[in-house]
C-alpha cells in the first residue's frame, strides 16, 4: 500500500497561514502524490478553530514544540495572549487524523509554531530563529510519524522511493 502523507495545507496552496497567505510547494512528487491520493491535507489551526487572518504567534521564551506539549512552555500571540491550549488541540487534531487516514509520514511548512520541524521563531517577534519543532511536529514526531519540512522534500521523496522503489 502506498505510502500516506499528511501535509500542511498552506503548502497545497491553500491560504491558511496567519497572513492569509499560502505557501504552495511545487514540485513533481507532490503533483504525483496528490494524482495517487497519498495526500492528507491539515491546517493543524484552522482545525482547532482559528482564524484566517489571526495574529502572529511564536513558542515564547526560546522553547520548542517538546516542551510546550510538556507544560513547560507556551504559544502566544504577539500581543501576549496565551494560545498554548489552543496550539496543544491543534496539534491533537493533526495527530488523530494522520492515524485515521495511516499516514506514516508528514510534509510541514518549516517556521511555524505548529508545523516548524528543522526551525521555529523565539518568541521575540524579532523574526530571531532557532533549531526546534513546532508543536504538531513535535507530537507526530513523537509518535512515529516522520516530519520532513518543505525544504526536505527531495528527503521525503528518497525515503519513500526506498520504502517502495522508483515511483
Amino acid at each position: 500500500m502506498p505510502a500516506k502523507i499528511l501535509v500542511s495545507a498552506c503548502l497545497m496552496g491553500h491560504a491558511v497561514r496567519y497572513d492569509g497567505q499560502s505557501k504552495p510547494l511545487i514540485h513533481p512528487a507532490v503533483d504525483r502524490w496528490r494524482a495517487e491520493g497519498r495526500l492528507v491535507t491539515i491546517c493543524p489551526e484552522m482545525s482547532a478553530g482559528m482564524p484566517v487572518p489571526r495574529l502572529p504567534a511564536e513558542i515564547a521564551s526560546g522553547a520548542v514544540g517538546k516542551d510546550v506539549l510538556e507544560g513547560e512552555a507556551r504559544v502566544v500571540e504577539i500581543n501576549g495572549r496565551d494560545m498554548t491550549e489552543d496550539f496543544v488541540r491543534a496539534a491533537e487534531n493533526a495527530l488523530s487524523l494522520a492515524k485515521e487516514t495511516g499516514c506514516r509520514f508528514a510534509l510541514l511548512i518549516d517556521g511555524s509554531p505548529s508545523c516548524g520541524s528543522g526551525f521555529v521563531y523565539d518568541g521575540s517577534f524579532s523574526g530571531a530563529r532557532h533549531p526546534g519543532e513546532g508543536v504538531t511536529a513535535a507530537l507526530l514526531a513523537g509518535n512515529g510519524i516522520e516530519v520532513y519540512s518543505d525544504r526536505q522534500i527531495e528527503a521525503l521523496v528518497a525515503r519513500i522511493e526506498g520504502l517502495e522503489g522508483p515511483q
